[in-house]
């Protein structure tokens, strides 16, 4: 994809984005004086807010480890906004009964996101992006945790762990209480709390509305005021220490730009962090990520020698899926041989990251000045799976032309007949489920559709799937 329909600003961006590096292990970073001031930055945030107490290990008791995570974070113009440095607690020793209850947390869904831009874009709403800083350090625990000193900021001789007294990034059951600080916060400002997706939250004043998107610490907000967005974004910093980052450039990862003709989203960096992993920043494109009549399921090959890196790099191209509906099917094969890859397999997923080579810019445009018609399309294959014999089916959502949800999956049930196959593809598709999610979203103004027809188109290419449908819901 050519990069000179993109501003200069995104450019630069871009170009940012793509050529630093960041520190995998403390080591490396101590050989850099900005990383370091980094680390002392967040122990001395630490430190003031009361997170912990030195003390001596009780008797029975065990102190998990810690280590540090270095992030860099960006202006929306593309330049560097600081060097971050996260002290996380290794919360894979913790012991469930012991350390911690519950720690389930809501995030946001990744099709609320998409047909939240969508919106905007279609009614040329302003957005905002803004971060939590240290937001898990406003949670209390309520258990009793030990840990052991950060790395560098203790004498080796010492026999002191820290006595954790507020929540700390790592542990499992600090995003709960993250999430819970910040839903009373935002209810007492009026916002309502979507019941289609818990992380969408909205606020209505007359003709005023405000959408709030939760992804832990990265929120995500716009509306058509942008009065009571100011006032909203100040009273956000008034209740935490927040991070303004201006219009939305860079959210989990996916790379946002916007112009008059609406919002284009692309994972371009991490694509290219992907093929750069696995050595092919200089191999040939290929058109197709994967080959017809593949059967990669009756691979007699021999095992792969390094399992892990097929399964990390199968893992990264998951989350390649959020803005490449092209490559559902790809990934959903692949996938299936995480325990046991063979060299095919390898290749294989070689092959997708050559496609990816030729596309790294490909992505998704949200169109401004729309009408909002949501459109489904679902198909199935026949037996798809030559070891289990169920079927195929994968499915994606318009609204209006631009793809918001798409999934491929295997049946649950074999299927007997190609018809069985198409109809069941119908059925599973979630139509049902779309409909309540808008309608449910109309009723309560959790997001005002106005334009967006109720009756929901879902195409299928069989007759005989249609009619049955036909037949099923006739009166």
């Amino acid at each position: 994809m050519c990069s000179a329909n993109f501003s200069d600003s995104f450019k630069v961006f871009l170009a940012n984005v793509t050529a630093f590096t960041e520190p995998r292990s403390f080591k490396d970073a101590m050989e850099f004086d900005v990383w370091r001031k980094a680390m002392g930055f967040e122990i001395t945030a630490l430190e003031d807010s009361g997170t912990w107490d030195l003390v001596d290990l009780p008797p029975g008791k065990r102190a998990i480890g810690c280590k540090w995570v270095f992030k860099l974070k960006f202006n929306s113009d593309g330049t560097v906004e600081r060097h971050k440095a996260r002290l996380v607690a290794l919360g894979n020793r913790q012991e469930e009964g012991v350390d911690y209850d519950e720690t389930f947390a809501p995030v946001i869904k990744m099709t609320t996101v998409r047909t939240f831009l969508n919106v905007a874009a279609s009614r040329n709403w302003a957005l905002h992006q803004m971060d939590v800083h240290n937001a898990f350090l406003h949670g209390t625990l309520d258990e009793e945790v030990y840990m052991k000193p950060p790395p560098g900021f203790l004498s080796s001789g010492s026999t002191k762990v820290c006595r954790l007294k507020k929540s700390l990034y790592g542990l499992k059951q600090v995003p709960r209480c993250w999430f819970g600080t910040l839903q009373t916060a935002l209810l007492d400002y009026g916002f309502r709390q979507s019941t289609s997706d818990y992380s969408l939250f909205s606020l209505v004043r007359g003709d005023s509305e405000i959408y709030v998107l939760v992804y832990v610490d990265d929120l995500l907000f716009g509306g058509n005021d942008t009065a009571l967005l100011s006032a909203f974004k100040s009273y956000l910093s008034s209740q935490f220490h927040m991070k303004d980052l201006g219009t939305p450039r860079y959210f989990l990862g996916i790379e946002m730009a916007r112009n008059a003709e609406g919002f284009f989203l692309c994972q371009r960096k991490y694509c290219l962090d992907i093929i750069s992993e696995a050595g092919l920043l200089g191999c040939r494109p290929t058109d197709i990520p994967l080959a017809p009549n593949h059967r990669l399921a009756h691979s007699v090959d021999a095992p792969y020698d390094n399992p892990y890196q097929y399964r990390r790099i199968v893992g990264k191209l998951i989350y390649l899926t959020l803005t490449h509906p092209e490559l559902s099917y790809s990934v959903h094969i692949l996938s299936q041989f995480m325990q046991k890859p063979t060299v095919a397999h390898w290749n294989a997923a070689l092959k997708v990251l050559r496609y990816l080579k030729g596309t790294p810019g490909q992505g998704i445009l949200y169109k401004a000045g729309t009408d909002l018609v949501l459109t489904g399309y679902c198909d199935a294959d026949y037996n798809a799976c030559p070891l289990t014999r169920r079927s195929l089916t994968g499915f994606v959502f318009f609204l209006d032309g631009s793809p918001i949800s798409w999934k491929t999956k295997k049946q649950d049930t074999v299927s007997l007949s190609t018809a069985e196959v198409e109809y069941r593809s119908m059925s599973w598709t979630h139509k049902l489920w779309f409909q309540f999610y808008f309608s449910r979203c109309v009723e309560y103004k959790i997001m005002d559709y106005v334009s967006l027809r109720v009756e929901t188109d879902l195409l299928i290419d069989t007759n005989l799937a249609n009619a049955c449908v036909i037949t099923y819901i006739s009166p």
